[in-house]
């Protein structure tokens, strides 16, 4: 069914469809032109045999009278070739009674206009004829089989059938074999913009060897993928560099505030101070959370570095190490992992996914509430719990950055954990949604819906 699908969305694949279908209609244009072309020029030649015949007769009547025009038919009756186009006659009184050849009946020409017309011997045979009128009470009918054109028709029909079936299957294969060898190529181009690696971008130099145009968008694509690499290293760079200068300062500022607290200042001060502090540390957080986010975002659709995680073993130990915590915090906590879920990922990225998921479910929820986490095959990774749930005009904008759901008033955070689940999901070829549920709300991490359907 996949190869099915790709057949029929590939343009190569199309265009050899089409070559073939054009060499068989113009194969069949041809045999129709042909057969045309014989079938008029024979009832020409035809026409002139006939009449050449037929003068031939009324000499020999002019001459000879009834008699001799009836001997010279039965002799030309008895000593004619059976093999080729055989000549009949017909002499016939005003009634249309037979007086002397080989046709029984009348046809119906008539004679006074010397009509022509195809007819039928025996009710099978095909023949052309040519009445004329001899006398008062007397009248004449040549007619000259078709059993020669028969025959050529045939042996050409089967001649362009043949030709035919040789050049389409001719075409077919020469298309086939040029199609796969450019769909290889442009898909070499396609490998290299779904994984820019090193190893797709060397394909890709060594694929652009020749001169044709296929070979010039090959070296495009290889220039501007490095490019791209190029400015996205030197982004993570700068932006890893930015980090380090900001991270630096404020982890000096926490450090010299540690040291005021450590002096045992007033009540007053040190509230102010510890309050600092969370601001310093919320920063920071803030700060490594767009990192990462930005990180995940850069590296989408990028599969370097991916490896086989067992996401079944990875959420049952997140699940033992919550479900200790909701002890302490008045919640319940159901865990249902089917074992075996295994995908190509990272696994911290996929532990910090499935924390944040689960750090905001213990959030909303009151003491009391129920927090899940469920694993399918598939993978789908489900997180949910019964707590306040998210507003309807909230909904659509859940993952954007700097967005905290509207859950409550009080919340606190910079609004990054289900952008940064986003962008995880994303790079690991996943997507998240929130689904609707009878009460709280209920998150499911799945395969992507694109990659589905091209499955299917």
């Amino acid at each position: 069914m996949i190869r099915f699908i790709a057949i029929r969305h590939s343009i190569f694949a199309q265009i050899v469809l089409w070559a073939i279908f054009t060499a068989a209609e113009i194969t069949f244009g041809l045999w129709l032109l042909t057969d045309t072309t014989i079938q008029r020029t024979n009832r020409l030649a035809m026409e002139r045999a006939v009449d050449v015949d037929l003068a031939g007769m009324v000499d020999i009547y002019a001459s000879g009278g009834v008699k001799e025009l009836t001997k010279r038919i039965n002799d030309r009756l008895v000593l004619q070739s059976r093999d080729g186009n055989p000549a009949h006659y017909l002499i016939a009184d005003a009634r249309g009674e037979r007086i002397a050849g080989d046709i029984k009946r009348w046809p119906g020409l008539r004679a006074k206009l010397s009509e022509t017309a195809e007819i039928r011997l025996d009710g099978k045979r095909l023949a052309f004829a040519r009445a004329t009128q001899l006398g008062p009470n007397l009248r004449l009918l040549v007619a000259h089989e078709h059993r020669d054109l028969e025959v050529l028709l045939r042996q050409v029909a089967l001649a362009f059938l043949t030709g035919g079936i040789l050049a389409v299957l001719a075409v077919a294969a020469g298309g086939w074999i040029a199609a796969n060898r450019l769909a290889g190529r442009i898909g070499r181009i396609n490998a290299a913009f779904r994984q820019p690696d090193d190893a797709a971008l060397a394909q890709l130099e060594r694929g652009s060897a020749g001169h044709d145009e296929i070979d010039e968008l090959t070296s495009h694509s290889a220039n501007a993928l490095m490019r791209l690499k190029q400015l996205a290293a030197a982004h993570r760079q700068t932006t890893d560099h930015v980090a380090h200068e900001m991270r630096t300062p404020l982890m000096h500022l926490d450090n010299r505030l540690v040291r005021a607290l450590a002096t045992a200042p007033e009540a007053g001060t040190a509230a102010s101070i510890a309050d600092a502090r969370t601001e310093i540390r919320g920063i920071i957080r803030m700060l490594e959370s767009l990192l990462d986010i930005a990180a995940s975002e850069a590296r989408r659709g990028d599969r370097h570095g991916l490896a086989p995680v067992d996401l079944s073993a990875l959420a049952a130990r997140l699940g033992e190490l919550y479900a200790d915590s909701a002890e302490e915090s008045g919640h319940t906590f159901k865990l249902d992992i089917e074992p075996g879920v295994k995908i190509e990922g990272e696994e911290m990225p996929l532990t910090r996914l499935i924390t944040n998921l689960l750090d905001n479910a213990f959030k909303f929820v009151p003491a009391g509430g129920t927090v899940y986490l469920g694993l399918r095959k598939g993978p789908m990774l489900i997180v949910s719990d019964d707590g306040c749930g998210v507003p309807e005009d909230q909904q659509e904008n859940i993952f954007e950055k700097f967005n905290r759901g509207g859950r409550s008033a009080a919340t606190e955070g910079a609004g990054l954990g289900l952008a940064l689940c986003r962008a995880i999901a994303e790079r690991h070829h996943l997507e998240i949604n929130l689904v609707p549920s009878d009460k709280g709300a209920c998150f499911t991490v799945t395969p992507e819906t694109k990659r589905r359907i091209s499955a299917e």
